[in-house]
C-alpha cells in the first residue's frame, strides 16, 4: 500500500520542524498556507459535487445503508417516540439523554508498567468505550492526554482516572456546552478561564480551583482505582457524586438553559453514510506517523506507534497504541469510533514546566477520516461557544458518519509527521 504523508506547514517563523531523520527521504511535499475555506478543488471532486446533487440510486451497503449521506444530512430534530438524534453521535438516543448537558472530563493517556510485572501498557481506563466524542492532544513531556465527551452514562457507576486540565482542553469543551470535570490543573492558564462563568465545572478543590469538591464519600472524586499504581492514576469520577455537584452548584442541566449549543457535527441522516468514493483511501492513519518524532504522537514506533485501523465490515476505526489494541477495562471493548479528525493548530511551548499552548480558534488544516477514505480541507472557528467547523477543497461543510469521532489536536510544527496508508 501506498503511503501518504501530509505537506509541511509554514508559520511566520519560517518553515517547520520536521519528523527526523527516520521520516521518508522521496515523500512528495508542497508547502502552504492554511486559509480558512481551499477554493480550488481538484476536478475529480468538482464532478463528483455536480453527481452528487439527486438522491442516491442504487444498491444499498452491507449494512443496509444507502450510499450519499454527503447529499443527505440531518436537519431539523425532533422527538419521536421517546427519542431524538444526538447532537454528538446523529445516532436516534433518548430524549433526555440527548437534551441534557454532556460533561467532559480529563482521562490520562500514559503508558505504564503494569504493577507487579515487567510489561508496559496504557494506564487503564474506566467507562472511556461510551464517551461520544473523544479529543486527543499533547502535553508535556510529549505524551497525550484526553478529553471524553459523556451524554450516555446511565448505566455508568464511575469513569477514571481523572487527570488534571490544561486551557486548549476547557476551549474545545466550550464548544460543545459541556461540563467540564478535572482533578489538578496547570494553575497560570486555566485558572483565569475556570473561575469565571465562561465554564461551568466539577473540579477537586485544590490551589487554582475557586469552588471545588474535596475526596470522600457523597463528593463527585474519589481515589481507590487501580490498585497498585501510582497515586495520580487511582483517580475515579462517580456518577451520582457528579449529580449531586451539578445540583448543588445549580447548572444548568439542559443545553436550551443556556441556548448557545446546537450540535457537534453535521451528520448523515438515518438510512445513509457518507461514503466519498471519490476520494482516498485511508485504511491505516498514524496521528503522529510511524517515525520518531517530538509531537505528541510520535514517541512511540513501528508496532507501537498509535493508529486506527479501518474496518470495513463495520465501518468503524479501531485505536491502537503501544503495541495493543486500547482497551475500556470495563468491558473489554477496544475503542471504536465512525470518525477520525485531524484538526492542525498553531502550538508552542510556553514555560519552563514545558506546559504547552494550542490555538483552537480562528482556522487552520484539517483532514476528516470517515468511510475510510480521507479528506483534506480547513477547520474553523471564530469564538468560544461557536462549533468546530470542518469543510472539504469546495468550502462545502463536510458530513460527518453518524457514532462517535476521535478529534486529535495536531502540533502544526509537527504537522508533516501524519500519515496514512
Amino acid at each position: 500500500m501506498r503511503k501518504k504523508v501530509l505537506a509541511a506547514i509554514v508559520v511566520a517563523a519560517g518553515i517547520l520542524a520536521g519528523c527526523g531523520e527516520d521520516a521518508p527521504v522521496n515523500s512528495p511535499v508542497q508547502v502552504v498556507t492554511p486559509q480558512p475555506i481551499i477554493t480550488e478543488a481538484p476536478a475529480e471532486a468538482d464532478n463528483t459535487q455536480e453527481q452528487q446533487t439527486e438522491a442516491p440510486e442504487g444498491t444499498p451497503m452491507a449494512d443496509g445503508r444507502l450510499p450519499g449521506g454527503e447529499e443527505h444530512p440531518i436537519r431539523e430534530r425532533s422527538v419521536v417516540d421517546g427519542k431524538m438524534q444526538s447532537y454528538l453521535t446523529g445516532e436516534w438516543k433518548d430524549a433526555n439523554v440527548v437534551q441534557r448537558r454532556n460533561f467532559a472530563i480529563m482521562i490520562p493517556n500514559n503508558n505504564l508498567k503494569v504493577p507487579g510485572t515487567n510489561d508496559y501498557s496504557t494506564v487503564p481506563q474506566h467507562g472511556i468505550s461510551q464517551a461520544s466524542i473523544i479529543y486527543e492532544a499533547p502535553v508535556e513531556g510529549r505524551i497525550t492526554r484526553l478529553m471524553a465527551l459523556f451524554e450516555d452514562y446511565d448505566n455508568l457507576d464511575k469513569i477514571g482516572p481523572v487527570r488534571s486540565s490544561r486551557d486548549y482542553y476547557v476551549y474545545e469543551a466550550m464548544a460543545y456546552d459541556s461540563i467540564y470535570c478535572n482533578w489538578g490543573l496547570a494553575v497560570p492558564y486555566v485558572s483565569p478561564i475556570i473561575n469565571t462563568d465562561r465554564i461551568d465545572n466539577i473540579s477537586v478543590k485544590l490551589d487554582g480551583i475557586d469552588v471545588g469538591f474535596g475526596s470522600s464519600e457523597g463528593d463527585p472524586f474519589s481515589r481507590g482505582l487501580n490498585p497498585g499504581y501510582s497515586t495520580e492514576f487511582t483517580s475515579s469520577m462517580n456518577i451520582a457524586g457528579y449529580e449531586k455537584g451539578v445540583e448543588k452548584l445549580n447548572y444548568a442541566k439542559t443545553y436550551a438553559e443556556h441556548d448557545r449549543f446546537e450540535q457537534a457535527f453535521t451528520f448523515a441522516d438515518e438510512g445513509y453514510i457518507a461514503t466519498y468514493d471519490v476520494y482516498p483511501d485511508a485504511k491505516v492513519i498514524y496521528p503522529g506517523g510511524t517515525s520518531s518524532n517530538k509531537g505528541g504522537y510520535g514517541s512511540y514506533t513501528g508496532e507501537n506507534a498509535i493508529r486506527f485501523d479501518y474496518n470495513e465490515e463495520d465501518h468503524l476505526y479501531y485505536r491502537y497504541q503501544y503495541g495493543a489494541p486500547q482497551v475500556d477495562v470495563d468491558n473489554d471493548q477496544q475503542l471504536a469510533v465512525s470518525n477520525v479528525i485531524f484538526k492542525v493548530c498553531v502550538g508552542e511551548v510556553r514555560d519552563d514546566h514545558d506546559y504547552l499552548a494550542f490555538g483552537v480558534h480562528g482556522s487552520g488544516k484539517a483532514y476528516v477520516f470517515t468511510n475510510g477514505k480521507v479528506i483534506e480541507g480547513t477547520w474553523k472557528r471564530n469564538s468560544d461557544y461557536e462549533a468546530n467547523m470542518f469543510y472539504d477543497q469546495n468550502g462545502n461543510e463536510i458530513v460527518f458518519n453518524q457514532g462517535k469521532t476521535w478529534i486529535c489536536l495536531i502540533w502544526q510544527d509537527y504537522a508533516d509527521c501524519i500519515s496514512w496508508e
